[in-house]
């Protein structure tokens, strides 16, 4: 896994592979809030054909991260059928996750609008199965809860999504809405990952996707996103932005 993109270009080229962030963009209809920009982003890289175990060496990634990647173009899907958001939205696939955030880190670098025109982020990741913790079927967490307003928002709308349960695993951290907090961002992930073994295993297959689950995650995920689109903008709480390191 690399730490940076410093540490990419010291690899030699045969041990360099392409990858390529998809990006789709929705304009915003409002004159006073067209030029603010919300990003909706999942990774859909996973690691590939990797050691064997029990005989299966392919890691397909079913909830880390197919199922964010469905749930974020799920969220494109609603968007397209109108009405159009207020603020200009940019729906992102990315790579590299699982390498040190490289799509991520490359779209900070080189992105379609400038970051000064960056309100929010919202990431989503491994939302393929319930978690009891989250209240169970069609409820989710985001990491990161207080740090912004942006998890009060989204309760006083009544979206189920709770306070991250695992602080002490340090996810908001761990996926790339971290990138875009470290520039000043407003950036969470939404999830409903229960701590399932099945992490980084070959055994992340869709036979253990519970879709009835993640339809009501995906429904959910659309009502935070039309109020990030159209309704004020999260800010940071006292403390909460994390510092550049």
């Amino acid at each position: 896994v690399l730490d940076s993109m410093g540490a990419l270009a010291l690899l030699p080229d045969s041990a360099k592979a392409i990858g390529y962030n998809v990006i789709g963009v929705i304009r915003g209809s409002d004159p006073a809030l067209k030029n603010q920009v919300v990003v909706f982003a999942a990774h859909y890289d996973h690691l590939g054909i990797s050691k064997p175990v029990n005989g299966d060496s392919i890691y397909n990634g079913a909830d880390d991260d197919a199922s964010g990647v469905t749930t974020v173009l799920e969220i494109a899907r609603a968007f397209s059928k109108g009405p159009a958001p207020k603020r200009t939205v940019v729906f992102m696939t990315t790579t590299g996750e699982e390498q040190g955030i490289l799509g991520t880190r490359w779209y900070v670098m080189h992105p379609i609008f400038p970051l000064s025109q960056m309100v929010a982020e919202m990431e989503v990741e491994m939302v393929a199965r319930p978690d009891s913790m989250a209240g169970g079927s069609g409820k989710a967490w985001m990491t990161g809860y207080d740090r912004s307003t942006m998890g009060a928002m989204l309760k006083a709308a009544g979206v189920p999504i709770i306070a991250d349960p695992y602080p002490s695993q340090h996810f908001f951290e761990r996926s790339d809405n971290i990138v875009f907090a470290m520039k000043g961002i407003p950036a969470h992930t939404l999830s409903s990952y229960n701590l399932h073994a099945d992490y980084h295993q070959p055994s992340d297959e869709i036979a253990t996707v519970d879709f009835a689950h993640m339809t009501g995650v995906a429904r959910a995920a659309v009502s935070a996103a039309r109020i990030l689109a159209d309704g004020s903008a999260p800010v940071w709480n006292a403390g909460g932005q994390p510092q550049a390191r």
